[in-house]
């Protein structure tokens, strides 16, 4: 992002397209209602590390284009939530929204849980990526993490990293790693998760698309 993009006016807002879905660039693909049920999890435990299985349905809607002055973004909304197999309590739940910003050909993901903890996340990527990734760290006063009190002492999280791989059949995948340093280990540790999502129903278009139909 340069000042080039944006010009000497940082108030006046460009129209852009009431469109959002067909301007969504690389995250186009991963509008909609999408399962997974093949989901990886490896995460800490007292005695070290330990993996489970998951089930994950995400919810992408396009929201109406967002405007920071002449900084145009298109995006979705998400719900993810998370489930072990057979069970009824949640086991992740996580809400925040995909961005696309065409001028700079930046991917941006917002990311906030009930265990009070936020991140920003950011990449690049072209308009027909079929793979990209967003990173953030702490301490960064842009792509940066926030932790509560405890989680900060205790699970700080000093990375984040989401990478993105959409697949021609039609899914998409992710793996996720939140590297974390924890009092009494030496090295920060890496908790990954993974999974390959199929949709389950398409999106719904943002309101003011809807409107002009």
């Amino acid at each position: 992002m340069t000042h080039d993009v944006y010009g000497d006016d940082i108030y006046t807002e460009p129209d852009g397209d009431p469109d959002t879905l067909a301007n969504l660039g690389p995250l186009a693909p991963l509008a909609g209602v999408w399962v997974g049920t093949g989901g990886a999890d490896e995460h800490l435990v007292v005695e070290g590390s330990e993996r489970n299985s998951f089930t994950e349905r995400i919810e992408l809607q396009p929201i109406d284009r967002q405007t920071n002055g002449p900084q145009l973004f298109y995006g979705s909304r998400y719900h993810t939530h998370i489930v072990k197999p057979g069970e009824i309590e949640t086991f992740h739940d996580q809400v925040g929204y995909w961005l696309w910003e065409p001028a700079t050909g930046t991917v941006t993901l917002t990311l906030g849980i009930p265990r009070g903890q936020v991140l920003l996340a950011g990449g690049t990527a072209r308009s027909d990526a079929t793979e990209f990734e967003v990173r953030a760290a702490v301490g960064s006063e842009t792509y940066g993490i926030l932790s509560n009190p405890f989680l900060d002492r205790n699970f700080r999280t000093l990375s984040y990293r989401m990478h993105v791989t959409i697949r021609p059949e039609g899914t998409w995948s992710y793996e996720e790693e939140g590297v974390l340093q924890i009092p009494g280990r030496t090295a920060p540790y890496s908790h990954v998760d993974r999974n390959t999502l199929t949709r389950t129903a398409a999106p719904t278009p943002n309101p003011l698309a809807a409107a002009s139909r």
